[in-house]
């Protein structure tokens, strides 16, 4: 195989891995492109490596992830080539976890090609915990696993190994066909066929007759998820409120008459326009939903408190008022968005001052806070939040036992977004057999039950309410109690095999 070749199909088996997300819906073909990957790793060298590894990321986010720069020209608002510069970046720097694992497989592989194919799965998703534990750009949107997470039966291995347990399998059935294709002519090809050929009958198995065996989650409560459908902008007018009062008088009205069927949870989405319990005309108006419809009223606000500096300090943040009015929770979102609500390394983006200007004006909250509803206890992440899976784990470890996530998807349009974050979050609710209540602004609005059933569904791009139903559960699963054990494990498995290769002579590399 030519050195272009092996160019050509990495950028091809980024496509491949990209046309596995929506919207495109092509799962079956995450089954092969990483194989496609491993195959021309085992040839070339370090610095061919390296090179392809940037142009399968370049690929996968270009196709799987074009809505970036759609947020960026839209709502930065940025001139195309400043966006297109954001967007290369954001790139750049999401693509080094392939680079590196293009170049252990080629390293490896220069020693003992068997040996590399074995390793891939593990470095695989061992590179997905450092992309999610990754400081300031850390990234974990559209993980390996969430291809096999649309089937119920498979996406239940999340609630013993977390969504990376999905990724090893997709992973290892991609190294068993590099296997097969390796050994095609030989004498011992007979194997890696047999083993191919078992491991697809054990999953076409688990997929097609499986779902049949998961557990029917008991629902004893509904909450009023109301989708406020309000038009999304970067900044709004000092007579904002004036200009939407009618648009605001529906949205009282829609949460208190849901509200009175119950006296339960009325929800609000993150906050989809300049909301603030600091700012009196809102607080009355959140207070009078509270009190008129005799329920808890959780919502999405622009919490405001005083910085070290003296100076105001914003949080994106949840709040609940109870049916007397009182706030009785709180949460500041933690994990904020990177170039949205703040730009890392701010001082590098000299080329992008419109961003730089209107982003970085949030803190990050520090603490996993947990409320109490009649029932029980719940906690709120906000939007990006959803895509980590540790980071949630820790509101379930404090308490939580029912799970909601606010979040506000009208940034990105009716692109393929919206389906990959519902995709994430919904692994959420059953990687802690945890009901989730998620509530948008435009879409998707939706009731998850604890084994990853989308229950209650609202259609995007209306007003409206969705009784949403729900219960608290308080057991405790796998993943819930041991974290990310098995990307750790990973981790160890590829760092014994570096070292296994480390001890064998390297080939001479090509010129």
């Amino acid at each position: 195989m030519s050195w272009k070749l092996r160019i050509l199909l990495s950028f091809l088996a980024g496509i491949l891995l990209a046309l596995a997300f929506p919207n495109f819906n092509l799962p079956p073909l995450a089954w092969i492109a990483i194989a496609v990957l491993i195959m021309v790793s085992l040839e070339g060298g370090l610095g061919e490596a390296a090179l392809r590894g940037l142009l399968f990321g370049v690929a996968f986010y270009l196709f799987a992830t074009p809505w970036i720069y759609t947020v960026m020209r839209q709502y930065g608002p940025l001139p195309p080539w400043e966006a297109a510069g954001v967007v290369a970046l954001m790139i750049l720097a999401a693509s080094p976890y392939f680079v590196a694992f293009t170049l252990c497989v080629t390293w490896i592989a220069r020693r003992d090609k068997s040996l590399a194919v074995l390793a891939a799965p593990f470095l695989w998703v061992a590179l997905e915990l450092a992309r999610a534990r990754m400081p300031d750009i850390a990234f974990p949107w559209n993980l390996l696993g969430y291809t096999a997470a649309g089937n119920l039966a498979l996406v239940q291995l999340s609630s013993i190994t977390g969504i990376y347990g999905l990724s090893l399998v997709v992973a290892a059935y991609n190294t068993v066909v590099v296997w097969l294709i390796r050994s095609r002519g030989e004498s011992r090809w007979r194997l890696p066929a047999a083993v191919l050929a078992m491991f697809t009958l054990v999953l076409l198995a688990v997929a097609l007759i499986g779902p049949r065996l998961v557990p029917t989650a008991q629902a004893s409560q509904v909450a009023h998820l109301v989708q406020t459908n309000l038009p999304q902008s970067m900044e709004y007018a000092a007579n904002w409120d004036a200009l939407h009062a009618g648009d605001m008088s529906e949205l009282d009205r829609i949460s208190i008459t849901a509200g009175q069927r119950d006296h339960g949870l009325v929800v609000w989405p993150e906050v989809p326009a300049p909301f603030s319990l600091t700012q009196a005309d809102f607080a009355r108006r959140a207070q009078g939903i509270a009190r008129n419809s005799g329920s808890n009223f959780l919502l999405g606000v622009v919490g405001l408190e005083p910085g070290a500096d003296g100076r105001l300090a914003a949080y994106n943040s949840a709040a609940m008022l109870d049916p007397e009015g009182r706030e009785t929770f709180q949460y500041d979102k933690i994990h904020l968005v990177p170039f949205s609500e703040y730009v890392p390394w701010r001082d590098f983006f000299w080329f992008a001052k419109n961003l730089t200007g209107l982003a970085g004006d949030f803190r990050s909250g520090t603490r996993y806070a947990v409320g109490e509803l009649p029932g029980g206890h719940f906690s709120t992440f906000i939007c990006y939040e959803a895509v980590f899976p540790n980071e949630v784990r820790r509101f379930v470890l404090d308490g939580a036992n029912l799970l909601i996530n606010l979040s506000n998807d009208g940034w990105f349009g009716r692109s393929a977004a919206p389906a990959q974050h519902l995709q994430m979050a919904r692994v959420r609710a059953v990687e802690h057999h945890r009901w989730l209540l998620r509530d948008t602004n435009n879409g998707f609005t939706v009731s998850v039950d604890p084994y990853g059933r989308v229950v209650a569904r609202m259609a995007p791009d209306i007003r409206g309410e969705l009784d949403a139903p729900y219960a608290f559960r308080s057991d405790t699963t796998l993943y819930t109690r041991w974290g990310d054990w098995l990307p750790a494990m990973c981790v160890a498995v590829s760092l014994v095999l570096l070292l296994m290769a480390s001890f064998r002579r390297a080939a001479v590399a090509p010129k």
